[in-house]
């Protein structure tokens, strides 16, 4: 891939880069509320998203720029088993349409605004409810991080190198979340979706056509696992429990991290909920069309230093520079969307479960969202920090983790919305085994998330995540039952 500067795809990649800049600061008058100095509208947009800005919003926060590079990236390295994302992306909305509606009731029902707020009035416990928040918080942040690895993939391909362009790009970020708060990630994100689809379509339509069809795409990829001894363009055998165990437990994580849920929290009903539940998956055919981009990478016979360069390098070898800056512009936008909500989720979290909780119980609602507001700035500064100054893999191990943490915090918030049985002791006590032995796990099998189990002559490999989730479950029954009920379950 060359990294010399292109005049042609700058000029586009400026431009739309600075539409949405506009537009960020624009946001703070959609819709505009009487203040937004109030968490409920700076946080959640005042809990008034439809059908649409929904749709946008959370497709925009789910399907990131880094989703955008890494998929590929995967399926190039590793080929049929880096398609784990598209059956995930697909359980995953029966489970949105059947529990999310009611986790917004609740929510809706008593003002709250996290998935810690939850669990405090579910269970009345100030234990409980930092350790779900400090998952949600500390799961979040190398999320974000890596969203700068997908801006500084679309930045090298353009020829922008060194750390001034990435700042430059995240304070003008901070500036208007920090004015406009969720209204500028929820305005941005029909830009960046549409964008998004253009580019994937486009590709998806042309590429082959300039490779010699699929199957020639589908040859050349075969051809080059084989060469190099891994990878497949078909699942092996000892790959299916992996495939479907890791499937399973990201779908499972996906809506329990702070980004997803604020989406949920801000929209304006339970049914607003349900019809997106139907309406997303559209976005799943769009992960598909962009996965097959990886085999395209082999097919054309790409040189590339990192799998991570495989989508920029098709854009910049198969297009003209002012598409090519187009996509690139596409994938920074990309980033900036979930980014901003990410950041605002954390900060959601802190203001309330922490600073609220603990630092001034009676701070007011424009305390609170100034609190907000700072801590947002804070959280994207360290995102930027992990980026600019420990090496890239150190993000990707903590994502990695992240996602096998932020799975813990699921008996919590979503047993609490249909049963009574469990309580706080039992519960913090799954949470503690869940995170610290799923922590272990990842590091004993050296940052892998999968763990191999051996049963007798048959081996298997299990994701760590679904491993830890069980561990907890257990541990949180078996406490249930040998603790007496000293704390009575609240609404």
């Amino acid at each position: 891939m060359t990294t010399d500067l292109n005049a042609t795809a700058l000029a586009v990649f400026i431009f739309f880069f600075v539409l949405v800049t506009v537009m960020g600061f624009v946001a703070s008058r959609w819709r505009k509320p009487k203040t937004l100095d109030h968490l409920d509208e700076w946080g959640l947009g005042g809990r008034s998203f439809g059908t649409w800005v929904t749709w946008f919003l959370v497709g925009g926060d789910f399907y990131t720029a880094y989703t955008v590079i890494a998929v590929p990236a995967l399926v190039y390295t590793v080929g049929a088993y880096g398609f784990f994302a598209l059956p995930y992306t697909i359980v995953v909305y029966p489970f949105v349409f059947m529990v999310m509606p009611v986790l917004w009731k609740r929510a809706s029902d008593f003002g709250y605004m996290t998935a810690a707020d939850v669990v405090h009035g579910q269970y009345g416990s100030r234990g409980l409810e930092l350790a779900v928040a400090a998952t949600g918080v500390i799961a979040t942040m190398p999320y974000i991080a890596l969203q700068l690895v997908g801006m500084t993939a679309a930045l090298k391909a353009l020829g922008l190198h060194g750390e001034v362009p990435l700042a430059i790009a995240f304070i003008v970020l901070a500036l208007y979340t920090y004015s406009a708060g969720l209204r500028a990630p929820a305005l941005i994100a029909f830009v960046k979706d549409i964008m998004i689809y253009i580019v994937v379509i486009a590709a998806v339509a042309l590429i082959p056509s300039k490779l010699g069809g699929y199957a020639n795409v589908f040859a050349a990829a075969d051809a080059a696992f084989q060469a190099k001894g891994s990878g497949s363009l078909l699942l092996l055998p000892n790959q299916y429990v992996a495939y479907a165990t890791l499937a399973l437990g990201s779908a499972l994580a996906a809506f329990m991290y702070p980004h997803t849920l604020t989406g949920i929290f801000a929209s304006k009903s339970g049914n607003t909920i349900r019809k997106n539940a139907v309406l997303l998956p559209a976005y799943t055919l769009l992960l598909g069309l962009l996965a097959l981009l990886g085999y395209m990478g082999h097919a054309a016979g790409l040189k590339l230093e990192s799998a991570n360069d495989v989508v920029p390098a098709l854009f910049q070898t198969l297009f003209p520079s002012w598409f090519a800056g187009f996509a690139f512009a596409a994938i920074a936008i990309g980033a900036l969307v979930p980014a901003a909500v990410m950041s605002i989720g954390a900060s959601n979290l802190f203001t309330r479960n922490f600073w609220k909780a603990y630092v001034n119980p009676q701070v007011t609602h424009a305390g609170e969202a100034k609190v907000a507001k700072v801590t947002s700035l804070v959280v994207k500064v360290g995102a930027l920090l992990v980026i600019l100054f420990l090496p890239t893999q150190f993000a990707l191990d903590l994502q990695l983790l992240g996602g096998i943490w932020i799975l813990q915090t699921l008996p919590a918030l979503i047993f609490g919305l249909y049963t009574n049985w469990f309580r706080a002791p039992g519960l913090l006590a799954g949470w503690f085994v869940g995170f610290f032995g799923g922590t272990y796990l990842v590091w004993n099998a050296g940052w892998k998330p999968l763990q191999p189990i051996a049963m007798g002559e048959t081996a298997f490999t299990v994701y760590i995540g679904l491993l830890a989730l069980a561990l907890n479950i257990i541990v949180a029954v078996v406490v249930n039952v040998l603790t007496p009920a000293k704390v009575t379950a609240r609404a």
